[in-house]
């Protein structure tokens, strides 16, 4: 007797880390099924067994960018330990030096300001990060008006420093960069 075995549908997950990787290269607009599984090398039918629709997939997308951005950020740094001011510097650098987040993260800000739902959570990421860094910088400072300045300072530098095309005056930018991370980490 021989059995026949069917082909192996593609996994939920590649669709969401194709879609990813589309929304970090090209935008939102730029995730469609059909594109997808062209790139997939597959047929968009399996698509329907895991998602409902294009909305669905948005959706499972942004709760992995959510998830990896936050929740296993938070994981890694409480994992690596060390003292607040590293903590706070090595979570800015797995989310804006990454190649895999920060394109993400990027991307997601510039759906965010067409989509409110999409703002609504990247305010909740935000936030999330806001409060780590106002615990970390809460450690050594204590004026809380101090405390949410430079949290704001720090988290506009780890985002705006990637749209900035400035020169720095004989400077690199590296060298820029972490004398404000001294700065605001009064290192």
């Amino acid at each position: 007797m021989t059995h026949v075995v069917g082909a192996a549908r593609t996994p939920r997950d590649r669709w969401v880390e194709e879609g990813l990787r589309v929304l970090a290269a090209d935008g939102v607009d730029a995730v469609r099924v059909e594109a997808l599984a062209k790139r997939l090398g597959v047929t968009k039918g399996g698509f329907y067994g895991y998602f409902a629709d294009r909305g669905a997939l948005l959706e499972a997308m942004l709760d992995t960018w959510e998830r990896e951005s936050t929740d296993e950020v938070l994981d890694r740094i409480e994992r690596e330990g060390g003292d607040p001011k590293q903590k706070a510097h090595r979570a800015g650098m797995l989310t804006f030096s990454s190649d895999r987040l920060l394109p993400i993260d990027l991307a997601v800000r510039n759906w965010a300001r067409r989509d409110p739902a999409v703002a609504d959570r990247l305010r909740r990421v935000d936030n999330r990060r806001m409060d780590l860094l106002r615990e970390m910088i809460g450690t050594f400072c204590d004026d809380p008006d101090e405390v949410e300045a430079r949290s704001t300072l720090a988290f506009c530098v780890a985002i705006g420093e990637h749209f900035l095309v400035a020169d720095h005056q004989g400077r690199t930018r590296a060298d820029v960069l972490n004398r404000a991370a001294a700065l605001l980490l009064n290192r």
